[in-house]
């Protein structure tokens, strides 16, 4: 079988290295990556200022810069992301690690960080979390640690594609600016095969490695099924291939990457819990919604039909939570906007569990 990992090299992780702890410390190639994606990468118009701490730091890539080689560049943009990524880059090596970085700029207040890089730290830590791991569901479900996702209903199945390539396609037909304009003239654009993650799937999933190709795949979040049956009876079963059984396998594996405790997760169709005491949104959806329901306040049916999904998490060990709750499950949601897009914060799992000792 291909290993997955592969594919994500457009996140840098394969220059990171871990330290004590388990967690990633950057290379100097790994500031060499960044320093050669397209926001920072040198082009034809670059001025000699550009081009002169372009090459000083693909020598030395961890240097100080004074604020006079940016501020001497001609372009504006161009000093911007300099300097975004110069502090980022900062950040990053003064916390020690990628993951200390990470929970410091959510603990910090208003973020200041791109979601660029927010997203393709996880994305480094998640293909770390997922070295061993040969499961392509998994895979495919810890796209939404850091992807953006479109979610639709069909015929009672909940479908979660990447936004940007969904998009694109309906826009370009995948082409990017030359298939805008190629559909802007009239032109027949070949169709790019959009395929929902499946066994007769897997395997091709695994060997996409090029660009957007990745992305190309629909991972179905369908938990539950429900078969008819003789004498007006309903059977329920759970798909042994559920997205959600994925997606709360791979949160399970950073709970412990980041806290040091385990926990199970499992998704629910419901809480009926008189005793509810924990909750947490794992997107900004499901949070608002989440508390509305907590505090007693009605919501409209539309707002309901939102929820993708409950979770219910229990620690292995309940000594590892807050005296107040021990014991008690933490129900987590999620759920998708009005216009139907899902974007997961992994940060909630980090700053908002009852733990008696956060990391």
């Amino acid at each position: 079988m291909s290993d997955p990992s592969v594919f994500w090299s457009s996140c840098g992780h394969d220059h990171l290295v871990r330290n004590a702890r388990g967690w990633l410390v950057p290379t100097a190639d790994y500031w060499r990556f960044w320093l050669s994606r397209p926001e920072l990468a040198l082009v034809e118009e670059s001025c000699d200022a550009e081009k002169a701490l372009h090459a000083s730091l693909m020598r030395e890539p961890d240097r100080a810069v004074p604020a006079h080689e940016v501020d001497a560049m001609a372009d504006e943009d161009v000093r911007a992301n300099h300097r975004l990524f110069l502090g980022w880059r900062d950040a990053v090596i003064g916390a020690g690690s990628l993951e200390a970085a990470y929970a410091g700029f959510f603990r910090e207040g208003a973020i200041q960080v791109p979601p660029l890089f927010l997203d393709l730290m996880v994305q480094a830590m998640v293909a770390h979390l997922l070295a061993n791991e040969t499961d392509p569901w998994r895979w495919r479900a810890a796209e939404l640690l850091f992807r953006r996702q479109r979610v639709s209903v069909q015929d009672g199945r909940v479908l979660s594609g990447d936004s940007e390539v969904l998009d694109m396609l309906n826009e370009t037909g995948g082409l990017g600016e030359v298939g805008r304009l190629l559909l802007q003239g009239g032109a027949a654009l070949p169709q790019t095969q959009i395929e929902v993650l499946g066994e007769d799937s897997a395997e091709r999933y695994l060997r996409s490695r090029q660009g957007a190709g990745r992305f190309n795949f629909v991972l179905d979040l369908t938990h539950e099924v429900q078969n008819e049956l003789p004498h007006g009876l309903t059977l329920t079963m759970t798909r042994a291939r559920s997205g959600l059984k994925a997606l709360a396998a791979v949160l399970e594996l950073w709970v412990r990457h980041f806290h040091g405790v385990a926990v199970k997760i499992q998704p629910e169709a419901r809480v009926e819990d008189p005793s509810w005491r924990w909750h947490l949104g794992l997107d900004a959806e499901s949070s608002a919604l989440l508390n509305d329901l907590y505090l007693g306040h009605e919501v409209e049916p539309e707002r309901q039909q939102r929820l993708i999904s409950l979770f219910r998490l229990t620690f292995v060990d309940p000594q590892h939570m807050q005296a107040d709750v021990r014991g008690k499950p933490v129900y987590l949601g999620l759920a998708m906007t009005a216009g139907g897009l899902l974007k997961l914060k992994p940060q909630n799992l980090l700053l908002n569990l009852p733990l008696t000792q956060p990391a």
